[in-house]
């Protein structure tokens, strides 16, 4: 069986996207798990323009069954004064069908993201994303110490989650300290959620 890990984010510029690839590519370094990559639409105050169904490139969209069927999630956003982005927002305000079924309980989350300046409110929007998931039931899943990039970093990095430093012009590449949270952060989550669906696995067999 193969355990899959939605990696749900929004990008405005493309830095909060490039991280969620490489969170992707952490995922999938753990045998038997599988990266799924998904996004959601921008919103507008014109409620008659609907955004397209589908995006014109990058990931899909993400449904309510991207939440019901993986085994954990990592979710990620820009900063918008110390909070998460509305797009992203918006799509976890609706899903409260996910709530009421408990689709997301007991399944491991975690968080990243990425900011325009240096101190630009990264920990506060991490901390402030874990907010939903813990409504959701989910167990959050952090950076620990043992990663030593948390302690070299001079760009983004959180124990709370992977994030990134996109400078002011939003064109500031992922350095080799971010890349290598990321990934860690993937794959830390893609673990947790493959010991746990091994576990029901063999308790249901």
């Amino acid at each position: 069986m193969t355990t899959k890990v939605l990696v749900l984010y929004y990008s405005r510029n493309g830095s909060t996207a490039k991280l969620a690839r490489e969170i992707a590519r952490g995922v999938e370094s753990v045998e038997g798990c599988e990266a799924v990559l998904r996004t959601v639409p921008s919103v507008s105050a014109t409620t008659e323009a609907p955004a397209a169904s589908t995006p014109e490139m990058g990931a899909a969209y993400a449904t309510a069954d991207d939440l019901r069927h993986c085994s954990g999630l990592v979710m990620g956003s820009p900063t918008r004064f110390g909070n998460m982005a509305a797009p992203l927002k918006y799509f976890v305000d609706g899903t409260i069908n996910a709530w009421l079924g408990s689709h997301l309980r007991d399944k491991p989350a975690a968080v990243f993201n990425s900011t325009g300046s240096l101190h630009g409110g990264q920990e506060s929007t991490l901390l402030s994303m874990m907010l939903p998931l813990l409504h959701h039931g989910m167990l959050i899943v952090g950076l620990p110490y043992s990663e030593t990039g948390l302690n070299n970093t001079i760009g983004g990095g959180t124990p709370y989650g992977a994030s990134h430093w996109a400078g002011a012009d939003g064109k500031r590449a992922l350095d080799d300290t971010e890349r290598t949270l990321a990934r860690a952060q993937g794959a830390r989550v893609a673990a947790i959620a493959r010991q746990l669906d091994q576990r029901d696995q063999t308790n249901h067999g």
